[in-house]
């Protein structure tokens, strides 16, 4: 269960990233060209922050089931800053931040009346989120920790 999960997780990386920077992409075209804020565009900020809500909910699953995570017995002494640490406080505390921080976004350009607010609102919010995953996520050249490009089976 925990491999499976992990290659789920793997996967939809990229699925949440590509909607994403998508999302930022109609938001940063809907403000520079100031383009009514269609049923498409909702759909995209709708189906944005469903996928980065699963994401999270695997991670979560993720975080519970990880050897990683869970080798470590209270009251032992952590060396230096390394994966554990990455992943046990790093990893987990900035993606929960992108995911409020998408959510946040989502809720406030669902709310707002004019087109150009919810355009704006999504690009200011998501970007920003967008800047705080890159950092988060353990590429393969993170000097923090390093994971394949794709995992698969």
């Amino acid at each position: 269960m925990y491999f499976a999960l992990l290659v789920l997780h793997s996967l939809l990386r990229w699925l949440m990233l590509g909607s994403l920077c998508y999302a930022i992409y109609t938001a940063l075209r809907g403000v520079t060209q100031r383009l009514p804020f269609t049923q498409k565009a909702n759909a995209i900020r709708h189906w944005t922050t469903t996928f980065t809500h699963i994401q999270l909910v695997i991670g979560m699953a993720l975080y519970i089931q990880s050897p990683l995570v869970n080798v470590k017995v209270a009251g032992m002494q952590v060396e230096s800053f390394n994966e554990y640490t990455y992943f046990k406080y790093v990893h987990i505390s900035l993606m929960i931040l992108a995911v409020v921080l998408i959510t946040i976004g989502s809720a406030r350009a669902k709310r707002v009346a004019a087109d150009q607010e919810k355009y704006k609102m999504m690009l200011t919010w998501f970007l920003i989120a967008l800047v705080i995953l890159l950092i988060a996520i353990p590429w393969p050249f993170s000097p923090l920790a390093q994971r394949p490009w794709l995992r698969l089976f």
